[in-house]
């Protein structure tokens, strides 16, 4: 199995970063591996943590209509150049924390995607050195309040409201150029039968590459270590509601999953 690397909080507040080990224990590292952390012997049990989202990033840069498949459920023209959004760090959950429907939104969606963490800063960089400067590999849920974004003449309140980039559960430094993602609502397995995936794309059917986007993206603004891209959603996107629970895997890096919640009044969204 691939190395997960993960950001944690202990009981006492403490939030730092290490290795996911095979039984659950974390090997904690003194700083993110992408800027050099290395072990400091020091290990939690399985019961001595609670999951992240895997980096905190300085910014989350998004892209639309990166699959052409979903351009057209759209009835959408396959953009010439990469289409950028911007989601706030604000927006960020964890694995198993609660996606909130919020009171404005009628017309909820989930948009599965691979997210890549950027190692190193990068600013006007080639394809070939974009490729060599992503660190690694986590899973991504664009929410978007898609009544709201019909409605607005741009994206950001449709994609901003707290809790609406669920991000984890860990980075891994490596996938398949091939691997599958698929999301899936209200997923159950049994001897017998297994939730089918609404969403199931190989992450080749990109319109444009990952190095291709980032070395787009470094030339309008600068990425620093630790920042989060999100590549773009296949195919299959519908409604959601309250009580549903989403879970999105990909091969090579693992499922984020998580629940959708009606919004309580002057609630606090958890540290992500």
């Amino acid at each position: 199995m691939a190395k997960r690397y993960v950001r944690v909080k202990t009981p006492q507040g403490q939030v730092l970063y290490g290795l996911l080990q095979l039984n659950w224990e974390v090997q904690i590292i003194d700083a993110p591996a992408w800027l050099g952390g290395q072990p400091t012997g020091e290990i939690l049990e399985p019961d001595g943590y609670q999951l992240l989202t895997p980096c905190a990033p300085s910014k989350i840069v998004a892209v639309g209509h990166n699959y052409a498949a979903h351009a057209a459920e759209f009835n959408q023209a396959v953009p010439p150049e990469p289409l950028l959004f911007l989601k706030p760090p604000s927006s960020l959950v964890a694995h198993q924390q609660n996606i909130v429907y919020p009171t404005p939104c009628q017309q909820l969606e989930f948009e599965g995607e691979l997210a890549l963490v950027i190692g190193d800063r990068l600013h006007h960089c080639s394809e070939e050195e974009a490729h060599q400067k992503i660190w690694g590999y986590t899973i991504a849920n664009d929410v978007t309040a898609r009544d709201l974004q019909r409605q607005d003449a741009q994206w950001t309140r449709a994609k901003g409201f707290d809790t609406f980039c669920p991000l984890g559960p860990w980075i891994v430094r490596e996938i398949s150029p091939d691997a599958r993602l698929r999301t899936y609502i209200n997923y159950v397995k049994t001897e017998e039968s297994e939730t089918e995936p609404v969403q199931d794309a190989s992450i080749q059917d990109m319109v444009f590459s990952l190095a291709q986007l980032v070395s787009y993206i470094s030339q309008v603004m600068t990425l620093l270590p630790g920042d989060v891209i999100l590549t773009g959603t296949p195919a299959g996107v519908k409604p959601i509601q309250v009580g549903d629970r989403l879970l999105i895997t990909i091969e090579g890096i693992g499922a984020l999953e998580n629940p959708i919640v009606a919004p309580v009044e002057s609630a606090t969204p958890p540290l992500p």
